[in-house]
């Protein structure tokens, strides 16, 4: 496995292609994907994060392959990656993830449909619905409280264990860009958690660093980054 940090280079802006590669989530994932891609049909084995300092962007890629690139605008630092890791271990980790849980319901014809929902919004949907529209309740607890319950319920099977308190979740957005040629218009939400974790099973770990947490990470979710406290 790899590890790659990129940044846009200095004089990047003054390029024609500027724009049409660092617009949106989608130009910056499609960009990424030229990064790693060999064919077409070629399915994907990357997971990425971009964050952003001072106001330019930095991406972060965890990726089966290295990295080619031969344009002019990025800058590509590559790096094997092989964590040591051992159970018991505690470490610091930085999480952004699509928060997203599957829920079935009837369909007007009598069939069942599956849909996934965002969980801070089913959240305060329910408490709505309970209390009234006008309920009285703070969206930054309901971020910690949900975003915890989110994560804390797929640790097991990713290797690793969580206590509250121990975990901060927030910047909860919401994003809408349009993908493709045809203009789909595609909405997600993100949360960041930044805290410390216990590995619990190795392996499941590993998969989990390795693979990702959650949906959405071809549009930079998924990818938990670690580090030694």
């Amino acid at each position: 496995m790899y590890f790659s940090r990129i940044t846009i280079k200095s004089d990047a802006v003054k390029s024609s292609d500027f724009l049409r590669v660092a617009a949106g989530p989608y130009q910056i994932h499609s960009m990424i994907w030229e990064l790693f891609s060999e064919s077409e049909d070629q399915k994907r084995d990357f997971l990425h994060r971009m964050d952003t300092n001072n106001g330019r962007p930095v991406i972060y890629t965890v990726s089966q392959k290295e990295p080619k690139y031969l344009g002019t605008l990025w800058n590509v630092e590559t790096k094997p990656y092989n964590p040591q890791i051992s159970e018991g271990m505690t470490l610091g980790f930085t999480l952004r993830v699509n928060p997203a849980v599957k829920k079935t319901a009837p369909t007007k014809d009598g069939k069942k449909k599956q849909s996934r929902h965002d969980v801070v919004m089913d959240a305060k949907k329910r408490i709505r619905e309970e209390k009234g529209k006008n309920a009285d309740f703070s969206m930054n607890e309901l971020v910690q409280q949900e975003g915890f319950r989110w994560l804390n319920t797929r640790s097991e099977r990713c290797g690793f264990s969580i206590k509250e308190g121990g975990v901060r979740v927030d910047a909860y957005r919401q994003m809408n860009f349009m993908q493709g040629k045809k203009g789909e218009k595609i909405t997600i939400s993100t949360l960041d958690y930044n805290g410390v974790l216990t590995v619990t099973d190795k392996e499941k770990f590993e998969e989990a660093l390795y693979h990702g947490i959650g949906p959405a990470k071809g549009f930079g979710c998924g990818l938990m980054m670690i580090r030694h406290i």
